[in-house]
């Protein structure tokens, strides 16, 4: 179907000092053309002044706009196109709205509110009015009901009004775009909540008398997961294996490839691995799926014995763990001799260290979230010195399990002066030998 238009306007020209503009129709390109169906359009561009878009088709030039003034007094800007295909060519960005008009010579009314959803689909973040008789109130409404921001009458038309009508539906798009971002920001938010939730661990420790807590904040902006993660499970022959591990970097490959190296070390253990053997795969795991070579993770392993006093540790350049024993002030576990990084040496190994754990302790497993947030408003870190100190504090009132970490990542994040930039995971392993 042929839609003809007027002659555009010439941006750089200035409008008509008085009197209504009489919108040109003489054809810019002879012959109707094919209607485009492009990509969308970018949103309008905060502009000085308002432009109004009008495709009209009668070829006599008989549409005639008024002189017509934004909020500010500015006069709206006037372009012209005589189909669809020149519409797609003057709708760009300073474009804030479009005028339709349904009163097609020869159309029936579903022609017009055909050409209506064309446009919708040329202009999806733009606004649109549409013009018809005012015999044909039905086919205005039917318009709104398909996706206009407002009608108007042909016999009604005057600067005044059209003025007001373009403020309005530009602003009432403006709130629809809005609106249907926010909607989708909620329900991707609640998407990434159940899957986010979902990846996180759910400990194994059925027949254990240990006490299990966590607490988990990543660095990200609105996520729920990042680069850090761990887990605990029971094997059968009792022995309880916990690990926490940290992926450098707080992007979402970075937290795809925690989840990844979690779920290869519960599958690991389970399947007996310990130690070094352990650590040297999901090494080759990590080498394989990483996004690149520069990628690497930080771990810590700890495997407990059946009888709860002893526990093997493997740090692959991991902070230490904090043991709290009764009547003790909690201390970092000595360890000298832990191993790189996964990946950064294609060959390296991670000796394991026996640690005696006795018989009631708390064994707290972080990652370097906790330790890397300032104090104050100075360059001074709070490190793993500081760390012991707050963790004594927080034990002398008698806090513990999820109550201590609670406390424990609150006071950080308060020592810091706002959120940690970093992600933070904590794991507390507990045992009373009654």
């Amino acid at each position: 179907m042929s839609v003809p238009v007027p002659v555009p306007r010439q941006r750089n020209t200035p409008p008509v000092e008085s009197g209504p503009a009489v919108l040109s129709v003489t054809p810019a390109t002879p012959g109707p053309g094919p209607v485009p169906v492009p990509a969308p359009t970018p949103a309008p561009a905060p502009q000085a002044s308002l432009t109004l878009l009008v495709i009209e088709d009668d070829p006599a030039g008989g549409l005639t706009v008024p002189e017509i003034l934004d909020a500010d007094g500015h006069r709206i800007r006037l372009r012209s196109a005589r189909n669809l295909t020149e519409a797609a060519r003057l709708l760009t960005p300073d474009v804030h709205c479009v005028l339709l008009d349904l009163s097609l010579p020869g159309a029936d009314a579903e022609d017009g509110l055909a050409t209506l959803r064309q446009v919708l689909r040329l202009a999806p973040r733009h606004a649109v009015l549409v013009l018809t008789d005012g015999a044909d109130a039905e086919r205005a409404a039917e318009a709104v009901r398909v996706g206009a921001q407002d009608f108007l009458f042909r016999d009604e038309l005057d600067g005044r009004l059209l003025s007001r009508a373009i403020r309005y539906a530009v602003e009432r798009k403006r709130a629809d775009i809005a609106q249907y971002k926010l909607a989708e920001s909620k329900l991707r938010a609640q998407e990434n909540a159940r899957l986010e939730r979902g990846l996180l661990p759910t400990p194994l420790l059925e027949g254990s008398d240990l006490r299990f807590a966590a607490r988990y904040r990543p660095g990200r902006s609105r996520a729920l997961l990042g680069g850090d993660f761990y887990d605990t499970v029971r094997t059968p022959d009792g022995t309880v294996h916990a690990m926490i591990g940290d992926v450098c970097g707080h992007g979402p490959d970075e937290a795809a490839l925690g989840v990844e190296l979690r779920i290869a070390w519960r599958a690991l253990t389970l399947a007996g691995l310990c130690g070094d053997d352990l650590l040297s795969t999901l090494q080759e795991v990590l080498e394989v799926e990483r996004p690149c070579e520069e990628i690497f993770a930080t771990l810590c392993t700890v495997d407990i014995a059946p009888d709860g006093r002893r526990a093997g540790l493997c740090l692959a350049g991991h902070p230490a763990p904090l043991i709290s024993r009764p009547g003790r002030p909690a201390r970092l576990l000595p360890y000298e001799n832990s191993g790189p990084a996964l990946g950064l040496l294609p060959r390296a190994r991670w000796p394991r260290r026996q640690v005696e754990l006795g018989g009631t302790w708390s064994l707290m497993l972080y990652t370097d979230g906790l330790i890397e947030g300032h104090i104050g408003e100075g360059k001074e870190r709070l490190g793993q010195d500081g760390m012991v100190e707050m963790i004594n504090r927080h034990l002398d009132r008698g806090l513990t399990g999820e109550g201590l970490l609670e406390a424990s990542v609150t006071e950080a994040r308060r020592l810091n002066g706002g959120e940690l930039t970093d992600d933070v995971a904590v794991v507390l392993l507990s045992r009373n030998e009654s």
